[in-house]
């Protein structure tokens, strides 16, 4: 440590070149930390602030790249003019203390000065980088201690560090990475994978939007709990019911019912609450409020439909709230004898004005928004004040008008329902619903608190207590004080002699209201809304607590609209939404969602009539009450490690029962707005799954599959296999799947949605195996699979040949009973051409197959299967990498069209990386023709993709396997694509029983249940071929006999010895018969089957160690030639039919 900290520092001037960065003596190490410092630095913001301060030699803070040997001191101090572009490199450092100073830029001149100490070298020497050919600044940690004083010795390896883990920039600065795992396990002289995040962790175009706001948050205004949740929710909450209906309800329900159904709403409310504190505190919240709560928990579906009815919903509340104020000034112009014009026009004037005074304040931005809020909380609360002390306060001007003061009798009354006109318990709890809505207000502005963790669940479940509280004191204490009826005369008094016939409360008190029993009277609970006002101590105040009432919910509401649907927006879920996305200023305040919410309100203002409206709304809220109650339970049913929200007060039964209830009081409140707005959230599910938007954010639907998949695939590996249940799982040696689109699409047309297909390739290669590259081709191709929605699973292996590759596959792809038990080959078609060796191991899998117990099915297209020298591609289809901000970079045929010339040309994507290092090898110009025999192919390898049309299927039933030689025909001509061929069915029999053979065959296969249009016995299967298939079939295995008998016998044994492959006379003259029906076959095939869509044919066998690979080649090879698409089917003898109910 004392070297370390007496080392000289370098002259100031004294600079660095980019590349002396990356040499071992790229310059001297700053000072080490001094005895008194911490061996550990947890707080490295606090740390930076000091640092500014006392200019302290060994201040890590301020020491950004590597700066030639300079002090952290001189770098701190130095002229931010003169310090260029901060090096982006692997490691990145925050220069806390000053950005703009990130050390001195470089300077040619710079002589490079070697290491004092030589106990370590540089961490790593120049490595090229395959992202474009940058460098990777590969620091050493003597420039950074911060690592050095953690362990005592240097090391790049990094410690826990809250910046790893951020998503956008750390608060000062650029974003902090972790050293790679490659960067500090691989040997040095290898070249480094590609850069990239874990699974999941890419950014999306909305999430760096996020971080790029991060980094210029500066200034920004948050709110804490109190302003920013508690007050706003509180304002929400008590609406303009709390004054003028909630007096009804208690004259309706009576107290008792009135106070249950308070306590239903609030329980409603309180378990969303829990709910949303509990979604609030499992992870970073950003703006968006509802949508942003759900869309993160469920995913972009119920995300996106219930945003954008939620972002809807709150822009016509605005117009509600706007009407119900315009309606009570109407009231008071109407009392002045004033009004202007008639009262549905006045509601619209005063409507108008009134909102564009509440745009201008949100617009003016959130402080503004939020002063103007806590005004009106205190004139709403000096409203409530003012009701409670005035109740307290009998006049006798008032008794009759049925105010009398709190007094047991009227109490007792006043405790049982007395519902008139046609009212139920169900019809006033409707009512009064919505009333105990507005608990997502503060939620909804989410991204404006300083600690959304904290506010929203504190805020929001002190606000409901609250408010229920009061909505309880106003139920009880206007039901024991005022009578249901009152005449508001003071002649209904009533005499001592007279008391006896008088009924009700009010008789105690003098009063005799009996004439409100047959007659309507304007006075009592019953029948003013306006009785709080009348009761209250001041009555003006009531009026101004409407006013706030009315005014502060339509402005919560104003702000959240366009806040929650901006969120939508930035996620690019609905694509023309776009446009509303930007925000601006400090607080990237949402301006054209402000204009649009203003607009959507004018239009419902005018209309002027809501009452038709106002329970959609209701119902739009409780929709999305239900699915964040829901989104709690079904993320703790996923039981998915990410769950794990700080907030411990919570359950995911009572979620449940809270999402329930939700959908319980949506049909009560209104049964036809429930079932619209089930409709219209139906809709947008199903649209937004339809477009599938490419966002992945760690979703509990995602956590669920995952564990239902993983929980069916454990109990299906508890049951026994039945022939019923048999089903073709398939593993396809395609190479790369966009390599062999045929073999791909066949075989897909007969698995999908029956059985496994697993696409194996077999990378092979003398060089070391990159692991990376095959992880990253993983993912890259499954995700090409989907994107053509091929239902395939891409398993990669590194082999040292075909052969052990294919065994590995045999052995491990797949999972429990979810097991490949058929291996699916392209036929070798250039098999002369190359190394003999090549077809040893071709031969050699399809006797593994058999050994490991699979069926064996062979491919033929006369034409051939392999396209990928047609897209300019060589056996590593997928070397490109990715380019900054592309995924998915394949270069593919365009296979949704008919072929054509131009579907040779690289896709758009594959276009775009003619600048990146990783071009393809074949150059071919995208306007280059092709040859005939690559246009054939290409047609040839999408003749699958069409409808077939009228054609047969001809199967070739020549040797029983267990029936899948005619499972699969059947499996395919049951698609949709296949649907119109029908199955010819050719089997072998003698001259003298064709007709037995063929009744035998039809009751076969009407047993199977499988329909056919003919079968054919073919008697003369065992006549000789003709002379000159005969000739040519000598004339193709000439080069590959052994020829025994013409050289020594220890000459012959070393040349099969080395060349096994190798046809013996011997073997030639025994299987004589076979070779011959081989040929024979060729020709009935030609004479029978040459119109035929597809032939699906037994595969010969033949024995292991007995007949070589270069004679069973050329059966194939005759069996097969000049034929239509031909499939050589074997199975493994192990029944897969069966005609057994």
């Amino acid at each position: 440590m004392s070297a370390l900290s007496s080392a000289p520092s370098a002259p100031s001037e004294n600079t660095a070149t980019e590349e002396d960065f990356l040499t071992p003596d790229a310059g001297q190490r700053p000072p080490g930390p001094t005895p008194s410092q911490s061996r550990f630095q947890v707080d490295l913001v606090a740390e930076a602030a000091g640092a500014t301060d006392d200019k302290s030699p060994n201040s890590d803070a301020s020491s950004t790249v590597p700066s030639g040997g300079k002090s952290s001191q001189e770098c701190a101090a130095a002229d931010p003019g003169a310090g260029g572009e901060e090096a982006k490199g692997r490691f990145r450092v925050v220069n806390f203390a000053d950005p703009s100073a990130a050390g001195s830029a470089a300077s040619p001149e710079a002589p490079t000065e070697g290491l004092q100490n030589g106990d370590t070298v540089m961490s790593e020497t120049s490595l090229h980088s395959s992202t474009g050919g940058q460098h990777h600044y590969h620091y050493d940690t003597h420039t950074n201690t911060y690592y050095l004083r953690t362990f005592g010795h240097n090391t790049i390896d990094a410690v826990p560090n809250i910046d790893f883990y951020r998503q956008t920039a750390a608060p000062l600065g650029e974003k902090l990475i972790r050293p790679t795992l490659s960067e500090l396990h691989d040997e040095l002289d290898k070249e480094p994978f590609e850069d990239g995040f874990a699974n999941g962790e890419e950014l999306t175009p909305a999430e760096e939007a996020a971080a790029k706001e991060a980094a210029e948050s500066k200034g920004v205004v948050k709110f804490g709990w109190i302003k920013g949740v508690l007050v706003r929710c509180m304002l929400n909450i008590w609406g303009v019911m709390l004054f003028i209906r909630m007096t009804w309800i208690v004259g309706q329900a009576g107290i008792a019912l009135s106070c249950l159904i308070v306590i239903m709403a609030t329980i409603v409310t309180t378990i969303t609450g829990l709910s949303t504190s509990a979604i609030a505190t499992n992870g970073f919240v950003r703006g968006g409020g509802a949508y942003y709560l759900i869309s993160r928990s469920l995913g972009p579906e119920f995300g996106g439909s219930i945003g954008l009815i939620f972002a809807f919903a709150n822009a016509v509340a605005v117009a509600m709230y706007v009407v119900g104020f315009a309606e009570t000034v109407v009231q008071l112009l109407t009392g002045a004898d004033a009004l202007m014009t008639d009262e549905t026009n006045d509601i619209r004037i005063i409507g108008t004005i009134t909102v564009i005074v509440l745009l201008g304040i949100s617009v003016a931005g959130m402080e503004w928004e939020a002063k103007a809020q806590i005004f009106l909380l205190i004139v709403l609360i000096t409203a409530i004040i003012n009701y409670f002390i005035g109740s307290f306060i009998t006049i006798k001007s008032k008794e009759a008008m049925g105010f009398f003061g709190y007094d047991g009798s009227i109490m007792w009354e006043n405790m049982g329902p007395d519902f008139r006109k046609e009212e139920t318990f169900f019809s006033v709890f409707a009512i009064f619903f919505p009333a105990a809505t507005g608990i997502l207000a503060g939620a909804n502005i989410s991204g404006d608190l300083a600690d959304p963790q904290l506010a929203i669940p504190r805020g929001t479940l002190l606000a409901i207590l609250v408010t229920g509280i009061v909505y309880l004191g106003v139920a009880i204490s206007t039901g024991s004080c005022i009578v249901r009826d009152a005449t508001g005369s003071g002649n209904d008094t009533v005499s001592s002699q007279f008391m006896s016939n008088c009924t009700g409360a009010s008789c105690k008190f003098g009063y005799d209201f009996s004439f409100c029993s047959e007659n309507k009277c304007p006075y009592g609970l019953h029948n003013d809304f306006q009785v709080m006002s009348m009761v209250s101590g001041f009555g003006p105040i009531i009026t101004a607590g409407i006013f706030s009432a009315t005014l502060s919910s339509a402005l919560a509401s104003l702000v959240s609209a366009p806040k929650v649907f901006q969120a939508l927006c930035k996620d690019n879920i609905y694509p023309g939404l776009s446009l509303f996305a930007k925000g601006y200023g400090k607080n990237n305040e949402p301006l054209r969602g402000y204009i649009l919410t203003f607009f959507i309100a004018l239009a419902f203002i005018l209309i002027a009539e809501l009452n038709t409206i106002a329970p959609i709304i209701s119902n739009f809220f409780l929709a999305s009450y239900a699915l964040i109650n829901f989104s709690v339970f079904h993320a703790s049913l996923a039981n998915s490690p990410g769950w794990r929200p700080s907030f411990k007060y919570y359950n995911m039964w009572v979620s449940l029962a809270g999402a329930v209830l939700c959908c319980v009081v949506m049909f009560v409140i209104n049964w036809w707005a429930a079932l619209l707005t089930n409709v219209i959230v139906m809709g947008l599910y199903i649209y937004v799954s339809y477009k599938k938007p490419d966002v992945n954010w760690g979703s509990s639907t995602q956590a669920l599959t995952y564990h239902q998949a993983l929980t069916h695939t454990l109990h299906l590996s508890g049951v026994e296999d039945h022939i019923k249940n048999f089903r073709p799982q398939c593993l396809v040696m395609t190479g790369y799947p966009n390599s062999r689109p045929a073999l791909l699409d066949l075989v897909h047309s007969f698995t999908k949605n029956v059985g496994l297909m697993i696409c194996g390739h077999i990378r092979t290669g003398y060089r070391r195996p990159n692991f990376k590259d095959l992880a990253t081709d993983q993912s890259r191709y499954q995700r090409w699979l989907l994107r053509n929605e091929t239902k395939a699973f891409y398993t990669p292996v590194f082999a040292e040949d075909m052969r052990h590759g294919t065994q590995y596959l045999l052995q491990a792809a797949g999972l429990g009973r979810l097991k490949p038990n058929t291996l699916v080959l392209g036929f070798k078609n250039d098999w002369r051409d190359g190394d003999m060796m090549n077809v040893e191991t071709y031969i050699s899998m399809i006797h593994d197959a058999f050994d490991f117990q699979f069926g064996a099915v062979i491919l033929r297209l006369k034409e051939g299967l392999d396209v990928s020298h047609i897209q300019g591609q060589d056996d590593l289809l997928s070397s490109q990498e990715k380019s900054s901000g592309m995924k998915d970079v394949i270069v593919s045929i365009d296979t949704s069209k008919d072929s054509d010339a131009e579907s040779s040309k690289p896709s758009s994507k594959a276009t775009s990386l003619q600048n990146s290092p990783a071009i393809q090898k074949d150059k071919r110009s995208p306007t280059m023709p092709l040859n005939v025999s690559d246009q054939r192919l290409l047609e040839a390898s999408q003749q699958f993709q069409k409808k077939q049309g009228k054609g047969t299927v001809d199967v070739w039933w020549l040797f029983d396997d267990g029936g899948l030689t005619l499972l699969i025909p059947y499996l395919l001509t049951n698609k949709k694509r296949w649907k119109d061929c029908k199955i010819r069915v050719f089997i072998g029999g003698k001259i003298n029983r064709i007709d037995h053979d063929r009744r035998a065959m039809a009751t076969l296969l009407s047993k199977f249940r499988i329909d056919f249009s003919d079968i054919t016995v073919l008697g003369d299967i065992n006549t000789k071929p003709k002379k000159e298939n005969l000739l040519a079939f000598e004339e193709l295995i000439e080069p590959y006999r052994l020829k025994e008998d013409d050289m020594e016998q220890d000459a012959a044994e070393r040349l099969k010895n080395s060349e096994p492959w190798r046809i013996t006379d011997n073997e030639l003259e025994l299987y004589r018969a076979k070779t011959n029906r081989q040929i024979r076959l060729n020709e009935l095939l030609k004479e029978h089957s040459s119109t035929a869509n597809l032939i699906v044919m037994s595969l010969p066998l033949a024995r292991k160690g007995a007949v070589s690979s270069a004679l069973y080649m050329a059966w194939l090879e005759v069996l097969s030639k000049d034929l239509p698409p031909i499939l050589l089917v074997r199975g493994n003898h192990q029944s897969v039919l069966t005609f057994y109910s």
